[in-house]
């Protein structure tokens, strides 16, 4: 049998032991999306995350990309930060990396990796701004374990920085924004980092907005 027929096969069991549970499982969950939750996750295949976190389908709104990089050119990020925010109204966004990342640790090398080198070089300047932190780690496992930490610190601030929750900061007090990591080792989260929504940060990332462009009406949360 081919590999992808052995997923075809799994879903139609998953399927079917589904509406063994629930006759109306497939009509709840085909009506619309409410998540509370945006996870912005590593792209790795070991870290699924409803999966790790035991959440239901549509609990959980999810976009995955190498390193969980929290990146202000890319629009891919931008348009599932926005639309998330501002259309499904998520009460707290997550960025969960892990230990063991390839992403950071290949970013920890001078390999040239073509292509990816550009992606990579967010990580590496996240290690250059905590470059005394880090040089001052001699084990190299547990300063890889730090710059994971450190990285999913920095993906955190970037989104408070971004013109997109600050808004949503102004108009409706949400959403809160976590950092954590998931240990493979373990198969539990850490914590690591949370921002409050509107909560003060560096004036030189923080924007004004019109008051027309105030929505009063917080019911929607």
């Amino acid at each position: 049998m081919k590999e992808y027929k052995q997923l075809l096969l799994a879903n139609k069991a998953w399927a079917k032991e589904r509406l063994e549970l629930d006759e109306e499982y497939f009509n709840t969950l085909s009506k619309d999306q409410q998540p509370k939750f945006l996870w912005i996750g590593c792209a790795d295949s070991r870290v699924p995350a409803e999966e790790i976190t035991n959440a239901q389908p549509g609990e959980v709104f999810v976009h995955r990309n190498v390193a969980n990089l929290v990146v202000h050119t890319d629009i891919n990020l931008l348009s599932v930060l926005q639309y998330a925010v501002e259309v499904l109204h998520v009460r707290h966004i997550i960025v969960c990396g892990h230990y063991g990342c390839g992403g950071v640790k290949a970013a920890m090398g001078s390999s040239d990796l073509g292509l990816i080198n550009k992606w990579l070089r967010n990580i590496k300047e996240v290690y250059d701004k905590h470059n005394y932190e880090l040089k001052n780690i001699s084990d190299e496992d547990a300063r890889f374990k730090r710059l994971v930490e450190l990285n999913v610190e920095e993906q955190v601030k970037n989104l408070a920085k971004t013109t997109i929750i600050q808004r949503s900061w102004k108009n409706f007090q949400l959403p809160h924004i976590h950092g954590w990591v998931f240990d493979m080792k373990s198969g539990l989260i850490k914590e690591v980092m949370e921002i409050e929504a509107c909560s003060e940060i560096d004036p030189i990332f923080k924007y004004d907005f019109h008051t027309d462009e105030v929505i009063t009406n917080s019911s929607i949360y």
